[in-house]
């Protein structure tokens, strides 16, 4: 059960995948957590990595997707996983597809979690007020500005991977604005439906 999770920030990407994780029991892989953890590890990619951020560059699509290929080759990724973050560009999509590829693997399912921008934002600014009346400091990124402009970058950069995954017939829609259960549902039916 190969799985990836789309969607805009806000959206639930991370508490489906969390669902999805207990439901079939394979690892939840964030392309943040794989680049620490290569870094972290020292491993040649991880190297490259460390190097590349210490001089304040973004870390290339090319060490992305090693990261991420690396991270799939270990054997708890054997009976499936749930990628959220990765890929975010049409040209991180193709390059991973060719590499699973070569692997003789190919992605199961992609699942986009559709949400409102206007939503997103009254709900990123309500959590924001309920940390500070409950006397807890925000998230830094907690704020308007901040989601905003994340939105932005998801919409420029990851939304056509919607159509490139639809091309394929891999990708199946959920209205993520329902209540968490409601959403986790709609994911499982999509899954087994296909």
């Amino acid at each position: 059960m190969r799985i990836v999770l789309l969607g805009p920030p806000g959206a639930g990407k991370g508490t489906q995948a969390r669902r999805l994780v207990e439901e079939y029991g394979i690892p939840h892989l964030s392309t943040g957590d794989m680049l620490r953890a290569a870094v972290d590890a020292e491993t040649c990619i991880g190297r490259k990595v460390r190097e590349t951020m210490a001089n304040g560059g973004l870390v290339p699509d090319q060490l992305v997707i090693a990261a991420v290929i690396e991270r799939i080759s270990q054997p708890d990724t054997e009976r499936g996983f749930v990628l959220d973050g990765f890929p975010r560009t049409i040209a991180q999509a193709v390059s991973f597809d060719d590499l699973l590829d070569t692997e003789g693997l190919t992605l199961d399912h992609v699942v986009e979690l559709k949400a409102d921008e206007t939503v997103l934002l009254d709900r990123i600014e309500q959590r924001a007020r309920e940390t500070r009346e409950q006397g807890a400091a925000a998230r830094a990124d907690d704020n308007h500005e901040t989601l905003k402009a994340r939105i932005d970058a998801y919409n420029e950069q990851t939304a056509p991977l919607v159509d490139y995954y639809r091309s394929r017939n891999l990708l199946r829609s959920v209205d993520g604005l329902q209540p968490v259960e409601v959403v986790a549902s709609d994911v499982l039916r999509a899954i087994v439906q296909v």
